[in-house]
Order: C-alpha cells, then sequence, then structure tokens
C-alpha cells in the first residue's frame, strides 16, 4: 500500500482506523482519498462518481470523525443527515455506519428510516439518534409528527442526488432544505451531472471543493462475459447446471418480471439450491432480510427483477447471471456493474433464447464488444 492510498494518512483517527482494517479495506479508493480530506476541513463538496465506487465510506468516515469532537446532540436534534433515494439504499447506507462506528470510544447513535414499514418504531428509535438516513418523504413525516428535529443538523448530504430528482423528490427536498439552519457542510453526491443538479448545486452548496471520478467505476473489459444459445424449455435446468458445475456460492440471477423470479426462485428450491426472490411485491422486511442475507454469504442465490436490484451494492459479488435479457443496453451494464466492482473481477452470464437473440446483438453493438456465445444442444442437462 502506497501512503497516499492509506486511511492513515487521511487524518482519521486510531479508532476508525481499527474499523476501518475490520472491514477488510487495504487502500482508500480513489473517492474516498479525495473527499475525506476535504471533508474534515469543513469543505461543501460535490462529488460525481458512479454507485460502487467507495462513494459511502467517503461522507461516512468524515461524519464520525467530525462528530466525535462535537457535544452530544439533544435528543430528537440530530446532527448529521443523509437523504437517499430508495429503502434499500437507506439501509444499506445505515450499515455502513454502523461497521465504521463500531470502534469509536463514544457511540454515535445512527438510525436508517424510510417508507414501506410502520412508522410508530421509528418515532420511538430516534430518541437520542445524532446521524439519520432517510427517504425525503419518511422523513418528512417524521417531522409532521414532531419526531425528530431539523435545526441544529451540521452536515447534510444527498445521496445518489440524480436518482432523487428522477424520483420525483425535488418537492419534499426543498420542503427539507428551508427546515435546516443556514450554516452547515453540504455534501452532494451524483452519478450525473445535468440541469436540476446543477440548479441543486448551485442553491445548495458554498464554493464546493468538485471530485469528480471520471467513467464507471468498473471496466466492462474486466468483467468476464459470456452467454449460453438455449431453449426457453431448457433455461431453468442450464441455469442450475451452470451454478453447481462452477460451484457458484454467491450469484444474482436476473428476471424481467415478478412472475418469473417467483418461478425461477420455486424451482431452484425445488433442486437443492437455496434461492430467495427480491421484488416490488415482497415486503420491505422480507427484501431487507434478503439483502441481508445474501450480502452475508448465507444466501447462495438472489433472483432480482431490474427495479430491486438498485440498492444491491456488494463489494465483490463473484457472478450475475441474466436469466432473461433486461430491455435496453444501459440496463444490461447495470447489471452486470452488481459484479466486478471498484477492482475486483465478475462474471456476467447470459441466457438467451432463440427470440432474444437479436435483442442481445443490438446489446453487444451499443457496448462496442463481442460476446463468445456457447452452443448448448449437445448438453446433457438431465439430472439438472
Amino acid at each position: 500500500m502506497t501512503n497516499d492510498s492509506s486511511f492513515a494518512s487521511l487524518g482519521l483517527s486510531a479508532p476508525l482506523l481499527k474499523a476501518i482494517d475490520l472491514q477488510h479495506y487495504t487502500e482508500a479508493y480513489p473517492i474516498q482519498a479525495e473527499v475525506i480530506p476535504a471533508a474534515l476541513a469543513g469543505k461543501d463538496i460535490l462529488g460525481i462518481a458512479q454507485t460502487g465506487s467507495g462513494k459511502t465510506a467517503s461522507f461516512v468516515l468524515p461524519i464520525l470523525e467530525l462528530l466525535t469532537k462535537t457535544p452530544a446532540a439533544k435528543s430528537r436534534y440530530i446532527k448529521a443527515l443523509v437523504l437517499v433515494p430508495t429503502r434499500e439504499l437507506a439501509a444499506q447506507v445505515g450499515e455502513v455506519f454502523q461497521q465504521l462506528g463500531s470502534k469509536l470510544p463514544q457511540k454515535i447513535k445512527t438510525l436508517a428510516v424510510f417508507g414501506g414499514v410502520s412508522i410508530n418504531p421509528q418515532m420511538m428509535a430516534l430518541h437520542g439518534v445524532e446521524i439519520l438516513i432517510a427517504t425525503p418523504g419518511r422523513l418528512l413525516d417524521l417531522i409532521d409528527s414532531k419526531a425528530v428535529h431539523l435545526s441544529e443538523v451540521k452536515i447534510l448530504v444527498l445521496d445518489e442526488a440524480d436518482k432523487m430528482l428522477n424520483l420525483g423528490f425535488k418537492e419534499e427536498m426543498t420542503k427539507l432544505f428551508a427546515l435546516l439552519p443556514a450554516k452547515r457542510q453540504n455534501m452532494l453526491f451524483s452519478a450525473t451531472l445535468g440541469k436540476e443538479i446543477d440548479s441543486i448545486t448551485e442553491f445548495l452548496l458554498q464554493n464546493p471543493v468538485r471530485i469528480e471520478i471520471k467513467g464507471e467505476t468498473f471496466s466492462i473489459d474486466s468483467i468476464d462475459q459470456s452467454a449460453y444459445l438455449v431453449a426457453e424449455e431448457r433455461k431453468s435446468p442450464l441455469l442450475r447446471y451452470l451454478i453447481k458445475k462452477q460451484e457458484m456460492k454467491q450469484v444474482l440471477v436476473f428476471t424481467s418480471s415478478v412472475h418469473k423470479a417467483d418461478s425461477v426462485v420455486k424451482k431452484l428450491n425445488a433442486n437443492g439450491i437455496q434461492a430467495v426472490a427480491l421484488h416490488s411485491e415482497k415486503s420491505q422486511g422480507a427484501r431487507t432480510e434478503a439483502l441481508r442475507s445474501f450480502k452475508a454469504g448465507k444466501l447462495r442465490v438472489l433472483v432480482a427483477t431490474d427495479l430491486a436490484s438498485r440498492g444491491i451494492d456488494i463489494q465483490s459479488l463473484p457472478f450475475v447471471i441474466n436469466y432473461e435479457l433486461p430491455r435496453s443496453p444501459k440496463d444490461y451494464i447495470h447489471r452486470i456493474g452488481r459484479t466486478g466492482r471498484a477492482a475486483s473481477v465478475g462474471i456476467a452470464i447470459s441466457l438467451i433464447s432463440p427470440a432474444s437473440e437479436h435483442h442481445f446483438k443490438v446489446i453487444q453493438k451499443k457496448m462496442g464488444k463481442q460476446i463468445v456465445m456457447h452452443q448448448t444442444d449437445d448438453l446433457d442437462l438431465k439430472g439438472f
């Protein structure tokens, strides 16, 4: 490890360095190396970086460091607010705060709140919270109920601001900004820059340090892509064949519909391969538990739709399988980008039926990459 990329060189205290070590982070990613010192210096930050760049730790670590140096908050008056677009991302960011704050001598209470679950337990849990991660709608509900106050917020983070605007949260965010104190530190992270991001940046940030991590955070060339041409009725046994033959211990399988996800899971479980579905018709509790088990390596196969995949951010996911192709080349890249994250190697496999062969050619053309197609007619799939 070079000194420039070591966490010890970024101005973090020993307890945080110990927690970083426990998470097996070997060296800081580019965005972390740039954001952490600027954030510790109290600067406003505009970070342009994709999911999977190590962005979350880049704001979690300085927030934890800065809050260790401030007096304890009055109950229900939070000191740091992180706004996110989805439930899954809220839970994920909350986990990172818990992990990286685990060795601090004085515990900093952190809570993630979001819709889709009962508000009452969240209202009760807000007592003593200093760092709150929230989706905008649920946060406004909690403010209306006097369960939390924003008047003493010292640090505001907008994570995946582009997605929040795309999902229509602008009005809620404007309401929330009006409740925040004028003097505070702001950090805005987005995968892209556009007119709406520019206008929020101008309104929100004071002389920000601009940090841009160019391009995708993974190289498509670093992902080992392959495809199998297979009759629709042989897809299910081929999927089981590949999982068993390649001894896949952790694999994310994509389908294009809720019904197909449930069907694939049913057949995998019936054939002794542990699998769970993740989609919009599952309860929030079931979705959270499925993600937790999969990330922890306790669940072998997670079968997800594109909508549900947005909150899946796993540092070293080895396998992604497209059981069905997505509609657009952009979604295809998003899917395979769940593997090969931030310098790790990944394998992406697509199962191509004759009906989807032309669409797969379009995806390859848009991607500028030709993928080897394996024939499967002669493959003996009996017993799989």
